[in-house]
């Protein structure tokens, strides 16, 4: 038993892989493409121990092609140039499968160098990743390739997986396992939708018994004391990661900071300190916003502190920043003005700009207007004076509208009297 368990009972087939029957089951998409054997560029999203690696296993065992394995964590372009060199030889006259694990770990000019050959069809794609592609993944690997996501498992699909590993491993020892009752759910519900994870706890559970007895007993409390960590991570009916983000910002968005430190407690138990910073930092701007415009760059100097200190420390200005957003006043005036504008630059025919609003010092002989008559407002009271700035098909759009809070009103009076004439 010198590999781990989880890795000698890995499935063999589709019919065993656990979960992942949204797209694995019969007439699924990614089972269709595999049963019919003309393999696609393909990238596998989701958490550690949900199958992506071991679905990678069996689609490679059962093509044709030139197989080769890398990992994202240690992979060189040598390395890549070395799986290319093989596009080129009879062993890779069926093609060349690449099955490149942890992918988001490759640098932009490593995934590019990739590109001509997944595109012509030498090389075939198959990636795994634990972060969101869409972030992580170069655009034009994603554009070639179709991307599934891998689901966490549920307990009660994981608990017939943690029964036959126990039953495995009494077969390879020898001896008899007699499991109490509630162990095998408890290491189900504690693993987080870890299939890898509740596989191993269940080997470690046998290997910390007693050795020499003719029956193994696996008590209840040893299968808590082996999980009790692991279940920090998830909650009992596996929430994934982006669930626990979104109920973060929801929380924060709803002004309940005893919710928000909760869900931010999961992440920092986890270890996962850079998905929520980066999180903290979209809530700054999307939901405080013009409100409270200084907690932006509070909740920065938070996010910097925490990556400069790192855990256990990082808790600290994390835990500040999480309270900080929840209580504050709040205001999505920023995000709307912003998106309308985008949807205008998007969708409509905005035209030039208007003309004393472009850089030109001097007028060409063909000018119909000579002069650029732009007013500089700091030549005027209080640094205004009107003047059109938007293009004239939408000159008298409007996008921003101030927000109801105390910081918005009060530059919204403050423009209203300075704009109608009055000083400030």
């Amino acid at each position: 038993m010198n590999s781990p368990l989880a890795d000698r009972i890995r499935p063999k087939s589709l019919d065993d892989v656990v979960g992942q029957s949204h797209i694995l089951g019969e007439g699924k998409p990614l089972r269709r493409i595999i049963e019919n054997g003309q393999i696609p560029n393909m990238i596998f999203y989701g958490s550690s121990g949900v199958g992506k690696t071991t679905v990678a296993r069996i689609i490679a065992e059962n093509t044709h092609m030139k197989l080769h394995k890398l990992n994202g964590t240690s992979a060189s372009i040598s390395d890549i140039k070395d799986v290319i060199a093989d596009t080129n030889t009879l062993d890779g006259v069926n093609g060349v499968l690449l099955y490149l694990d942890e992918i988001q770990y490759l640098n932009k000019k490593q995934q590019q160098s990739l590109l001509e050959y997944i595109e012509n069809g030498q090389i075939t794609l198959i990636a795994s990743t634990t972060e969101n592609p869409y972030f992580y993944v170069y655009n034009a690997i994603i554009s070639r390739s179709t991307v599934f996501e891998f689901k966490p498992i549920t307990a009660e699909e994981l608990m017939p997986a943690v029964s036959r590993a126990f039953r495995i491993a009494a077969d390879e020892l020898g001896v008899k396992i007699k499991v109490e009752k509630g162990a095998v759910e408890h290491i189900a519900r504690g693993c987080g939708g870890d299939v890898r994870k509740s596989i191993n706890t269940a080997e470690l559970c046998v290997l910390s018994a007693a050795s020499g007895a003719e029956e193994i007993v696996i008590k209840t409390e040893t299968a808590e004391a082996l999980t009790q960590r692991s279940n920090m991570r998830y909650d009992r009916d596996g929430d994934s990661h982006y669930d626990i983000l979104s109920a973060l910002q929801k929380s924060i968005r709803g002004s309940d900071e005893n919710a928000a430190l909760h869900y931010a407690a999961r992440l920092i138990e986890a270890g996962d300190i850079i998905s929520l910073s980066r999180r903290l930092l979209v809530i700054a701007a999307e939901d405080i916003g013009l409100a409270y415009p200084q907690a932006i760059p509070i909740v920065k100097a938070c996010v910097d502190s925490a990556m400069q200190l790192g855990l256990p420390e990082a808790r600290l200005p994390l835990g500040d920043a999480v309270i900080l957003l929840a209580t504050a006043p709040k205001s999505n005036s920023g995000i709307n003005a912003i998106d309308a504008a985008l949807e205008d630059v998007r969708t409509r025919e905005c035209g030039d700009f208007p003309r004393h609003l472009q850089n030109k010092h001097f007028d060409g002989e063909g000018a119909a207007v000579k002069g650029q008559h732009y007013l500089y407002p700091h030549n005027f009271p209080n640094h205004y004076v009107e003047q059109q700035y938007l293009p004239d098909p939408i000159k008298d759009r409007v996008y921003y509208e101030y927000g109801d809070n105390k910081t918005e009103q009060t530059a919204k009076l403050y423009w209203q009297k300075i704009k109608n004439g009055g000083t400030s």
